[in-house]
């Protein structure tokens, strides 16, 4: 029989010292800074939230989500930037990469993606027929996303002051949709809600750096992820049930376990997930078992997790389920009282344990 967890006089410190004002101890920046893990986070509430703070930023999101004078709908905007390595790879290259996560950056505040920007760091020598390769998967991308690039930027360093190609997107889009979605939204009795198998995009990276002597089918799940959560709203909008959507998070840097830290911290709950429910390739499986890796950690670039009500929960994922990219949607979870802050994971033999936010880098240059 499975109990509800128990925390021990040690956890409870452990728990409140996780809680405390994050503070920036190291002297130098590491790649660990930027793994979306433990690190990252006291990096940007240590010390860029200490500079830049406002009340935009304060929340944390991965876009800020505002009003404009005149204007019914709210506006989303967000950026992000890819140094994967390698550039290409099985399923896709750094620019679908480029466009899909910030696309998706947008959904997942319920907001419908319009225009993007793109800033290029190019290193001196890059192939041209690469850049152009780039570029029309860049327009692919936008044009299956149902966006447009409208500006962007160039910049050429000299040989060795970058590595082959970086890019920047930037994003705006519209929320149309009367939804309030949040990392601070998730509610006792709240399902959790992943739309596939986890791991794909990490995995696949790891082998096409030839770190693993391995011939998979396994490729990237990079993807544009607004006509999925399209339909999830459309679903809770037939039903008068838009304000029971509470948090959509799409689980990168950090994997699904980092993300539903966040949201546990924000929402000061906790969330609750069973190991058996989780879909996963066996062929992740078996190669994070080869590298010691924990998938849960392992970055996804077309996969997203949602906390809704448990009254639409089932119909949500039956919706999603309808999508080409909410196949194998499933309830992986649920969201419960206690202890606030954690992640529980009960385990294929019935235990409990806990599922931290990531500590160190397990996979530098993801994205």
């Amino acid at each position: 029989m499975i109990t509800e967890f128990t925390p021990s006089p040690l956890f409870q410190r452990v728990e409140r010292a996780r809680r405390r004002k994050p503070r920036v101890r190291d002297t130098h920046i590491t790649l660990a800074h930027g793994s979306g893990g433990k690190a990252m986070r006291e990096l940007i509430e240590g010390l860029f939230l200490e500079y830049l703070r406002n009340p935009l930023l304060e929340k944390l999101e991965d876009q800020a989500v505002f009003d404009l004078n005149g204007l019914s709908s709210r506006m989303a905007f967000t950026t992000d930037s890819y140094v994967v390595d390698p550039i290409f790879f099985p399923g896709g290259d750094i620019g679908a990469l480029a466009v899909n996560g910030t696309v998706n950056d947008l959904a997942m505040s319920g907001a419908r993606p319009l225009f993007l920007s793109a800033g290029f760091i190019i290193e001196e020598g890059f192939p041209v027929e690469d850049l152009r390769r780039i570029l029309a998967s860049m327009r692919d991308a936008a044009r299956e996303a149902g966006v447009e690039i409208v500006t962007g930027d160039t910049k050429v360093v000299q040989r060795g002051g970058a590595d082959k190609i970086f890019i920047n997107t930037s994003g705006v889009g519209v929320i149309e949709c009367p939804v309030n979605i949040s990392a601070s939204r998730a509610r006792i009795g709240d399902k959790v809600i992943l739309s596939g198998a986890i791991g794909d995009h990490g995995t696949t990276i790891m082998i096409a750096r030839g770190e693993l002597e391995l011939e998979t089918g396994i490729a990237s799940d990079t993807a544009p992820l607004d006509w999925l959560v399209a339909d999830m709203l459309d679903e809770a909008v037939r039903r008068n049930a838009t304000d029971l959507i509470h948090c959509l998070r799409d689980p990168t840097r950090g994997g699904v376990a980092t993300t539903l830290n966040e949201i546990a911290l924000c929402s000061e709950v906790c969330v609750q997930i069973y190991e058996n429910r989780i879909p996963m390739r066996e062929e992740v499986r078996g190669a994070c078992e080869i590298l010691g890796l924990d998938p849960l950690y392992v970055a996804n670039e077309g996969k997203l997790i949602a906390v809704v009500s448990d009254e639409i929960a089932e119909a949500i994922v039956a919706r999603m389920r309808a999508n080409p990219y909410g196949r194998e949607a499933c309830i992986i979870g649920e969201v419960k009282a206690e202890p606030p802050g954690i992640v529980a994971m009960v385990t294929g033999f019935g235990g409990s344990r806990i599922v931290d936010m990531l500590v160190g880098e397990q996979l530098p240059r993801i994205c």
